[in-house]
């Protein structure tokens, strides 16, 4: 009979996360383990929420509007598997994701165009939020109502420490981008170089801390080395992903877990965040990334997928045309964003306003994709709706009426 599954590590949803040794939120390889896992193991990893706690299950965006994004992400970790060595590949297959059963719930927010923003931030500036109660794997919303769907449930965040090399190339090419900028996005915030403030480098203390605190790369972005953020919803329960190791021990981080998410995230904390358990096993393959020929991560979904059927999609068409009628050449951030607006204008016409609906495109099981990027000089891009989440017929066949749908909570300012 199999052994019970081992806790690696806990975490306190009452002790500041800032305040706990078993977390972190900076990649630097000096960052000291907190305990080792052997290959072909199966462990349980708890997770706080990225934000450390700072948003309430409350009917107030306010905590959206101030949060501290200089604290994000907390990640359990690091992880030391016994026997990695620079270049081999740690396999990380994940068995199961669940919330604390004391705590199913979970948030989508919007942050303000001052502190963080989103994909859509030009048109809704304001925080809001949505607050989702789960029941087994379905979710629903007092702030969304009319629509309920299983989750795809995952971690946003999980990664190997970069080797010092690797942290010193992310540190130059995020700089020289920053530097290149200046002039072409003078108002735009387009990376985030090392930040001392806020830094929680796990068990490190003094000298070690301090230069953790200078050098180490935020969390926010994935990075092709290592992965990190990537905050892909295929990445669920009996998925497969391959890690590059760069450094002895590997130094294995896991975080930001997401009850579900749409393709895309769109409003930036766009999943179900949620706080909770993930079970992984973990495997090697020696000398993986020559024998394999991966230098950055590859990952094998697992066989769980939401079930709608391809012919109960409503999906909609963006271009590299914005808005206003402006032309622009393969873009396909302006693409997807077209196809973002046009689904929120659609669904507006049953009830829903227009943070409600940035919300639950943000958060529920979207398909988005990129369908022609030849065809110059316009990008396009669909955005993918399943009709059967919501309790009513959003198919265009329906005459479009208008609900008592409520509202989400939005920021004053």
């Amino acid at each position: 009979m199999p052994g019970k599954i081992r806790v690696a590590q806990t975490v306190s949803r009452d002790i500041p996360a800032a305040e706990q040794p078993g977390l972190h939120n900076r990649w630097h390889p000096d960052i000291p383990t907190i305990g080792t896992i052997q290959p072909g193991e199966t462990v349980k990893i708890e997770c706080v929420d990225w934000t450390g706690g700072q948003i309430g299950n409350n009917d107030s965006a306010e905590d959206l509007r101030t949060v501290d994004l200089s604290k994000i992400h907390y990640l359990t970790g690091p992880f030391e598997i016994q026997g990695a060595e620079p270049g081999d590949l740690l396999v990380v297959n994940i068995t199961d994701v669940q919330p604390f059963e004391d705590s199913p719930w979970g948030f989508t927010g919007v942050f303000d165009r001052q502190n963080g923003g989103g994909f859509l931030e030009d048109h809704y500036p304001k925080a809001a939020k949505a607050i989702w109660d789960f029941d087994g794997i379905y979710c629903t919303s007092r702030h969304i109502p009319g629509v309920r769907f299983a989750g795809l449930i995952h971690p946003g965040i999980l990664g190997c420490a970069p080797s010092h090399e690797v942290l010193a190339e992310w540190n130059r090419r995020e700089a020289d981008l920053i530097s290149s900028c200046v002039h072409s996005h003078p108002n735009k915030v387009v990376a985030q170089p090392p930040l001392v403030t806020n830094t929680h480098a796990g068990q490190a203390t003094g000298d070690l801390k301090a230069k953790i605190a200078r050098e180490g790369a935020r969390t926010i972005p994935g990075r092709p080395e290592h992965g990190g953020n990537v905050d892909i919803n295929n990445i669920s329960r009996g998925s497969t992903t391959y890690l590059p190791v760069h450094v002895e021990g590997a130094k294995f981080s896991v975080g930001d877990l997401h009850f579900s998410q749409g393709d895309g995230e769109i409003s930036f904390c766009g999943a179900i965040e949620m706080a909770g358990i993930i079970t992984i096993k973990f495997d090697l393959i020696k000398n993986g990334v020559k024998s394999r020929a991966i230098k950055s991560p590859v990952f094998r979904p697992g066989d769980v997928a939401p079930n709608f059927g391809p012919g109960r999609y409503l999906t909609f068409e963006g271009f590299s045309v914005d808005e206003n009628g402006k032309q622009h050449f393969m873009d396909a951030t302006v693409a997807y964003r077209q196809a973002c607006l046009r689904a929120i204008e659609y669904l507006k016409q049953f009830g829903y306003s227009g943070e409600q609906l940035y919300l639950l495109l943000s958060c529920a099981p979207i398909k988005g994709s990129i369908a022609g990027i030849v065809d110059i000089p316009n990008v396009c891009t669909t955005l993918g709706i399943p009709m059967d989440i919501f309790d009513f017929d959003i198919s265009v066949e329906a005459e479009p009426k208008k609900r008592d749908l409520g509202s989400c909570p939005v920021s004053s300012v």
